[in-house]
């Protein structure tokens, strides 16, 4: 076993920050007074499975349908990138229905485990060890619960200036994951 605990800080810091739970709290809002309840133990159980089997067969899939690794982090670094500018102008890129239900999708898929986490896996899976991201998931998972079932409570504490705020500097830190990615990984495509 390779424990580490700065790898698993890292690793658990970035997932934080590309997750960005705490940035999605409105959303989150939002969706439990248009759907009522949200199940939070099944939308955290399914994202940390998702995110696990994504660390270890990921790149394998990517490889069966021709995509490198290279090329999908450059991806997820252009997803990551107009993600941080949502969040740090306000405005809205991505459009999507009203879902009927909030348990799986949208909220395991692709708010939590989406492409940008998927993305930042695969790049911490070729600097980390496997274990020290495990962990690493695990914690940002439970923070996720945490936040989930206590969302209400979170965004009346934060009001909305407070909720603005967190958006505004976790935007920040997702342009700077974004651009580093972008730039670790454009060089591997030529």
């Amino acid at each position: 076993m390779n424990f580490d605990f700065k790898e698993i800080v890292t690793a658990g810091m970035i997932l934080f920050a590309v997750i960005d739970i705490l940035g999605s709290i409105p959303i989150i809002v939002d969706l439990r007074n248009k759907v009522g309840q949200i199940q939070s133990e099944k939308a955290s159980l399914i994202a940390a499975i998702l995110m696990i089997a994504f660390l270890f067969i990921g790149e394998t899939i990517l490889n069966l349908i021709g995509i490198d690794v290279n090329s999908f982090a450059v991806a997820g670094a252009f997803v990551i990138f107009f993600l941080a500018i949502e969040m740090i102008l306000g405005i809205s890129l991505y459009k999507d229905d009203a879902p009927s239900t909030a348990s799986v999708v949208p909220l395991a898929f692709p708010l939590i485990a989406g492409a940008g986490t998927m993305t930042s896996l695969l790049s911490l899976r070729a600097e980390y060890y496997v274990e020290n991201i495990i962990v690493a998931i695990i914690l940002n998972v439970i923070i996720v619960y945490i936040v989930l079932k206590s969302s209400t409570k979170i965004g009346r504490w934060l009001g909305k200036s407070g909720l603005a705020v967190i958006r505004k500097v976790f935007g920040v830190i997702l342009l700077a994951i974004a651009v580093k990615l972008f730039a670790s990984n454009v060089t591997g495509l030529f």
